[in-house]
């Protein structure tokens, strides 16, 4: 992992941890930011790049655990929480909410740089997560309404005929609706096509007559 390719943030309030955790992780060659407090996190303009959110739990405006709440609603980088008070309630909580690790004051530097580099692992998973759902997306827009229709029947597993006659259409119309959803969808099979779909979460309609989808 090149760690310039990365950011760490860390948001604690006592300026002895942020310094010493900057020093740290900025020997080891990761570009770090340190901030005192959640709003200033908040307010600082946010690289396109993986990251880690090291976050203390007891903060001087919000509690940590509530911004980690806020942040649920947005894109936001992996958390690792930090905490000079720890219990059990607040480290459920934590990971419940999909934090990496909750660790206690005084944790262990090998510690800390495994939470870290799993929480930046974590962002670049969902960092193309969130790049091919943009992407597919972007190509269902390119449909129109009536491809817009027929897609579902399609991946639900209906013949032909069966979908052209559900939408009162020629079963030649219909292969014509499909061949141009796969173009433009750029789906190179109809098992892809149907990930696609879930990926999207389109709603599929439940047909006894319809082929069985595992078979594609």
């Amino acid at each position: 992992m090149n760690t310039k390719d990365h950011m760490v943030f860390v948001v604690d309030d006592d300026p002895r941890v942020g310094e010493a955790l900057s020093e740290l992780l900025s020997s080891l060659g990761f570009r770090v930011v340190v901030f005192s407090s959640a709003a200033e996190y908040l307010r600082f303009p946010k690289p396109d790049l993986p990251t880690c959110l090291i976050l203390d739990v007891q903060l001087p405006d919000i509690n940590g655990l509530d911004l980690q709440g806020q942040l649920t609603e947005r894109d936001h980088p992996a958390i690792v929480f930090i905490t000079g008070h720890g219990d059990i309630p607040s480290s459920v909580r934590a990971m419940k909410a999909g934090a990496i690790d909750f660790l206690p004051k005084p944790f262990g530097k090998k510690q800390l740089l495994h939470a870290i580099e799993e929480g930046l692992a974590h962002d670049i998973r969902a960092r193309q997560h969130r790049a091919e759902l943009d992407q597919l997306k972007q190509h269902f827009s390119l449909l129109t309404r009536r491809e817009r229709e027929v897609l579902p029947l399609v991946v639900a597993g209906l013949l032909n005929k069966q979908a052209a006659a559900e939408l009162g259409i020629s079963e030649t119309t219909l292969q014509i609706h499909r061949g141009q959803i796969m173009r433009k969808m750029a789906a190179k099979s109809l098992a892809e096509l149907v990930r696609m779909a879930g990926k999207l979460e389109i709603s599929v309609p439940s047909w006894e007559s319809a082929s069985p989808i595992k078979s594609l």
